[in-house]
């Protein structure tokens, strides 16, 4: 048991992870799910998953640890894999606030969580820590695929402000027990538009 423990504190990712697996009497559990689970890095079907992807959830904090989620979508593969260790998302024009780089500018440590609702219902985690990087400096990247290249440049009127350039330091599943199964409909995109009501600005506004 003290081996296995020992292993266990090894693994976790906080003082606060091994705290609340002791206080709950998980420990056993998430040692079998630190050995069989965990990768350093994202192996070739977390590779496959990923560019399979249209959509990626994104948790960065301040300096001060305050917390942001986020959400990214593009056309399907938009997150890009540069190698096991690095992988990349750009920035398209938003709302200005520029809330997720500005944190990785404090902060570098980062979460993404992408979600398969609509195939296996599988999600996959990747933390890591995060640079940002405009389209000049990311395409000079020793390891630069030519899918990047193609993202940097303008196409179809969508340019990368910058981009969010990843190192992996772990990854593993999210089960799929508790993910549900959508449908996808077809939904007009006005990327980068202006429009209030393309954009929906007002849902939450409320009239005086």
């Amino acid at each position: 048991m003290d081996k296995e423990r020992e292993q266990l504190q090894r693994c976790v990712s906080s003082e606060g992870e091994y705290r609340a697996q002791q206080m709950f009497g998980t420990e056993r559990r998430a040692a079998a799910f630190y050995r069989n689970q965990m990768e350093s890095e994202i192996n070739a079907n977390m590779q496959s998953f990923i560019a399979g992807q249209d959509m990626v959830f994104i948790s960065t904090a301040n300096a001060k640890g305050e917390c942001d989620c986020s959400f990214r979508a593009g056309t399907t593969g938009f997150v890009r894999i540069l190698d096991s260790k690095w992988l990349a998302y750009p920035e398209y024009r938003g709302n200005g606030v520029m809330a997720s780089i500005g944190n990785i500018l404090e902060n570098p440590q980062i979460g993404l969580m992408f979600i398969d609702f609509f195939q296996s219902t599988v999600g996959l985690h990747v933390n890591g820590k995060a640079k940002v990087l405009t389209n000049d400096e990311i395409i000079r990247l020793p390891n630069v695929t030519d899918a990047i290249r193609d993202d940097a440049s303008v196409n179809g009127g969508r340019h990368p402000e910058c981009w969010a350039l990843v190192e992996v330091e772990e990854a593993f599943i999210h089960c799929s027990k508790h993910i549900p199964l959508l449908k996808k409909l077809d939904k007009p995109v006005h990327w980068g538009t202006d429009d209030e009501h393309l954009k929906g600005s007002s849902f939450f506004k409320e009239t005086r």
